[in-house]
């Protein structure tokens, strides 16, 4: 809460001075998402605005600006997994390839079949074996791309915000994409 003040602070705004909210939705960290989705909701409750969730997958490929390649964003997903989808821009627009899944890297790289753009935590931690497998057709975003950037969770939400086309605080979930180790060891 103290950087959220901070933040607000150098930008010469009050928290009611904003119209809305936008919060990273997942996949991620189990527990990242939880405090940063929690927060955004207690937030967005105190102050009566709306609120926006938006894919982190979606806000990383976003970071790649127009590239004719596929994008691949990857977070790491411990366990010797990434979280991962493809996307594509067409024209202006993002538009998503596959759905979002777990997966071994190496998995993933037997299916690039053209030029593929790969960004985030998951690409960097796997780089050398990405670019084992996809030789010539894979391609690697520079070191400080790979983390997510507000301003792309911000620029993903506008369209939504002006479609009024927000999300219910209530129904705002983390999307985990597989379950926690305590729901697997619980056999849920």
């Amino acid at each position: 809460m103290e950087l959220v003040h901070s933040v607000l602070q150098i930008a010469g705004f009050g928290a009611a001075d904003l119209d809305g909210l936008a919060v990273s939705i997942g996949p991620g960290s189990f527990t990242g998402l939880r405090i940063g989705i929690s927060t955004i909701k207690g937030l967005a409750h105190a102050l009566d605005k709306p609120v926006v969730g938006v894919s982190t997958l979606e806000a990383l490929a976003r970071q790649c600006s127009q590239t004719s390649f596929l994008i691949c964003p990857m977070l790491d997903a411990r366990k010797g997994e990434v979280y991962t989808a493809t996307y594509r821009f067409d024209a202006d627009e993002l538009v998503q390839q596959t759905t979002a899944r777990a997966m071994r890297p190496e998995a993933l790289t037997g299916h690039i079949k053209s030029p593929c753009l790969f960004i985030g935590t998951g690409a960097r931690l796997y780089r050398q074996s990405i670019a084992a497998a996809a030789g010539s057709l894979a391609h690697f975003v520079s070191g400080g791309q790979n983390t997510i950037r507000a301003s792309s969770v911000a620029f993903l939400s506008m369209p939504r915000f002006e479609a009024r086309d927000t999300d219910e605080i209530a129904d705002l979930i983390p999307q985990y994409i597989r379950k926690s180790d305590a729901e697997l060891k619980l056999g849920r």
